[in-house]
């Protein structure tokens, strides 16, 4: 029988002679733009000092929250450094719609300011050690994936911008040759939240614009269907959220390939 000493030194050395098994690293950032103070999340993998593509997480209307970090961890074991912004100020996030709504509508009506709070992420994640020059991406979710289109409309450095389950209206319509990303548009069929006539007059935009897009159309989505709590917060305050596990998977799968794409 082997005695509890040589157990201990057998698994020691099977430990130090092994593979070493990387970490996801994660990291709160408080950063400004211009008078508001702004707290992100970083999120990258410790297994190599080789620099890497990046990408910027958005968040829904709810705020900078755990689901947004989750999402950035999510990019960092694929092999990116991730950065969950704020676009709020404070990392301020809520469960209430009438909070989110109040919230977003701040931003919304004020794009310049949204405009320079993404810069100001943006400059974080460019700048750290482990980010590959001139290879950047944005995605993001609901009010997310109107702010990371509306990015590429205003022809911001990025390689790629996708949105999942996000408004697709805007204020200033792309120009032809001003979208210099590519776009991909993940959307939930039955979002009662976007319009068919929206959708088709997003297309006429980008096909105007001469951008680089897909747009892809999930069966039997409602919004929010990337998001586990939907289901919840759905019911809890009667909106058409409901989360989709087929949806949310081949979602991610399309995301995946679109980044391996354009970097």
């Amino acid at each position: 029988m082997t005695s509890l000493p040589q157990k201990l030194i057998a698994l020691s050395f099977a430990l130090l002679c092994g593979p070493l098994y990387a970490e996801i690293q994660s990291q709160e950032i408080t950063y400004n733009a211009g008078d508001t103070q702004l707290k992100g999340y970083l999120a990258w993998d410790d297994s190599s000092n080789e620099k890497r593509p990046g990408v910027l997480v958005v968040h829904e209307w709810w705020g900078h929250n755990g689901y947004a970090q989750k999402r950035a961890r999510m990019l960092a074991k694929s092999g990116y450094i991730a950065f969950a912004l704020d676009m709020y100020g404070a990392g301020k996030n809520t469960q209430h719609p009438k909070e989110a709504q109040a919230m977003m509508s701040q931003v919304i009506k004020n794009m310049p300011l949204a405009e320079q709070r993404f810069k100001a992420a943006q400059k974080i994640l460019t700048e750290h050690p482990l980010h590959q020059a001139n290879k950047t991406a944005a995605i993001g979710y609901c009010f997310g994936g109107a702010m990371v289109l509306h990015m590429a409309r205003q022809g911001m450095p990025l390689a790629g911008v996708a949105s999942f389950h996000g408004s697709l209206g805007t204020q200033v319509g792309a120009q032809p040759g001003s979208i210099k990303s590519k776009v991909l548009v993940l959307h939930g069929a039955d979002d009662p939240f976007v319009s068919d006539a929206q959708i088709q007059s997003f297309k006429q935009e980008m096909k105007t614009a001469q951008a680089d897009f897909e747009f892809i159309s999930y069966p039997n989505a409602k919004h929010s269907f990337t998001n586990p709590e939907a289901d919840r917060l759905g019911q809890e305050f009667g909106l058409p959220l409901a989360y989709s596990q087929e949806a949310d998977q081949q979602s991610w799968i399309k995301m995946q390939a679109f980044l391996s794409e354009i970097f």
